[in-house]
């Protein structure tokens, strides 16, 4: 039966690499290969090739370092390695663990014997169908006459000095290869002797159901092949107080800069990892987890969790996945951040497995002078990037669950949108016509201060202010201009909408417009219309009847004005502008 279902499955794997074309010697640097095993030596190595070679095209072997022989597939470009790592997964033809490899994991080739070792290798044709049948008797004995014999007596007696953890990382290993679904508990039984049965016949050994010494080191090595790849290593970092095995081929320290201990990529897979190391308190922890979530390196997709002295953070797009965990003992956090390529999942499991697994807490914490003398940014939070919004414009307050005014540009292919960076908000309407949107934020907020629309006409030359996010966030804190009404309609004639004097900011955009007693009479339009851009000091805003037609069309009755007491002192009019006013921000 398991040759029937090969011989099926082939023509589905030819034709995937049928669609799969060669990499020319032009663009070999950027090919990448399949790492379908690792073997300690390298009569073992050439043995496997050659087991893999008699059923799948564009298989070689290259040296990998430290003792270690590599068998991969390829070249490929990327796009066509993954489609064909998928594929052959798939069909069980090839490891469960196998994975994508870079040129710069590759030393010298050692098979075929005859080809260049400088000129990656021409993917082959697809075999003929018979070649999916098991290996012929003579290519397991290649493979078997490279490793020390034991009889199934021997291997019995070696397997019970197994200690319980040893058994049940075979189990484990086993179940990442495909051929184990039970429980890890170090007990052999029926189904663990089933699937090293299964899993002898696909390696081409006499299929005994006891793994002779030899057979479990090959299996071994194919579990760990991926922290192989990337030269998993411990390291003692004696500043951070922090022990712990990390992908010592990918990454190197680099430099301190508090809380941080940054060790950057140094290879083209673009790993990176931080050791995080400071004093502190809950605060100091409660801190940092919402401090991390602000960086570019956490993407803004993915599961998090706070705990009472600890928090997990995981964050994806289709460039990286970062992890980040950290704990509080004993007045110190510590933890660390794993940034790794996406489309790579596999391996990035394992790896991020070994370093929560080995992770160490020495004594020490980093010096929270450590690093500053480093060149200092607006941008950067200990050497990493803040997230930046693609847009920022003002907006305020409408009702008292914190329903928030502001203009149309600013929710236009977003993603998502956040009021004052930490709250979401989603569009509740938007009236393009008047450049007028809603904004409901996902939970309910409980503003200073609510706009009261005003129910009289603005006067000509009347004082009016301003309040917005002149520079889209940077001040923290919103600021008042202050103008004066040029004209009740606009250029064109229109009623419900003002034309100010006024030189507004482009983060104002989307701002109350208030008059001198603190009721709103209107809201600041961008300064660029229909393309054409104002000179300096006009502006315009949709006037208070026109937003209270836009709330009345989206259910929501606005605050009615209050008898009015007089013009507001400045200090009076800032303190109510700023309750009201919030800054409102488009992500990608």
């Amino acid at each position: 039966m398991k040759k029937l279902f090969a011989a099926l499955a082939l023509p589905l794997i030819a034709l995937a690499i049928a669609f799969t074309a060669p990499v020319s010697a032009q663009s070999s640097r950027d090919a990448v290969w399949i790492q379908i095993a690792a073997r300690p030596s390298l009569r073992e190595a050439e043995g496997e090739a050659r087991t893999y070679a008699a059923r799948l095209p564009d298989v070689s072997g290259y040296a990998l370092g430290g003792g270690w022989y590599g068998v991969v597939l390829g070249p490929y470009a990327r796009d066509d390695a993954e489609r064909v790592l998928q594929v052959y997964r798939a069909e069980g033809q090839i490891p469960r663990d196998s994975f994508i490899a870079f040129r710069r994991n590759l030393r010298n080739q050692f098979y075929p014997v005859a080809a260049d070792a400088t000129a990656p290798a021409q993917p082959a044709p697809a075999p003929a169908a018979p070649a999916a049948a098991d290996p012929a008797p003579q290519q397991q004995a290649a493979v078997q006459s490279t490793l020390p014999d034991e009889t199934p007596a021997e291997a019995r007696r070696s397997e019970r000095a197994l200690s319980r953890e040893q058994r049940m990382e075979l189990q484990v290993a086993l179940k990442a290869a495909g051929f184990y679904s039970s429980s890890i508990d170090g007990a052999f039984g029926r189904g663990t002797r089933g699937s090293m049965s299964d899993w002898q016949t696909a390696r081409g050994f006499e299929p005994t159901g006891v793994l002779t010494t030899a057979q479990r080191q090959v299996l071994m090595d194919e579990y760990n092949a991926p922290l192989i790849s990337v030269g998993m290593a411990r390291v003692e970092d004696a500043k951070a107080g922090i022990a712990l095995r990390i992908p010592a081929d990918e990454v190197a320290f680099d430099r301190y800069e508090s809380p941080f201990a940054h060790y950057a990529a140094k290879g083209d897979l673009g790993a990176e990892v931080l050791l995080i190391s400071q004093p502190g308190d809950k605060r100091t922890l409660f801190g940092l987890y919402d401090i991390m979530q602000t960086l570019e390196i956490v993407p803004l997709e993915g599961p998090r969790q706070r705990g009472k002295d600890s928090f997990t953070i995981e964050g994806r797009n289709d460039r990286i996945v970062s992890f980040t965990q950290a704990s509080l003992k004993n007045g110190e956090v510590k933890g660390f951040t794993l940034i790794w390529p996406a489309g790579d999942e596999d391996r990035r499991a394992r790896v991020l497995a070994a370093m929560q697994a080995s992770f160490t807490r020495l004594d020490g914490v980093l010096d929270p002078a450590e690093g500053g003398d480093a060149v200092q940014n607006i941008d950067l939070v200990s050497g990493l990037e803040i997230r930046k919004p693609k847009l920022s414009r003002s907006g305020f307050f409408v009702d008292g669950d914190g329903s928030v005014l502001t203009t149309s540009d600013v929710v236009s292919g977003c993603t998502r949108i956040t009021l004052d960076h930490g709250y979401q908000a989603e569009v509740a309407a938007n009236n393009t016509a008047d450049g007028i949107a809603i904004l409901r934020p996902a939970q309910a907020l409980a503003p200073a201060a609510v706009a009261e629309l005003s129910a009289a006409s603005p006067r000509l030359q009347s004082e009016i202010a301003v309040s917005g996010f002149s520079y889209e966030g940077v001040l923290g804190a919103p600021s008042l201009t202050w103008g004066k009404v040029a004209d009740v309609k606009s250029l064109d004639g229109d009623t419900g909408v003002a034309r100010l004097e006024l030189a507004a900011q482009p983060g104002d955009a989307g701002g109350p417009v208030l008059d001198s007693t603190g009721a709103v009479l209107g809201m600041l339009l961008p300064r660029r219309i229909e393309g054409k851009q104002l000179p300096e000091g006009v502006s315009f805003a949709v006037n208070a009847e026109a937003i209270r037609s836009a709330l009345n069309t989206a259910g929501m009755t606005p605050a009615a004005q209050s008898a009015s007491a007089g013009s507001l002192p400045n200090a009076a009019m800032t303190r109510l502008a700023s309750g009201m006013t919030v800054l409102v921000s488009c992500w990608e």
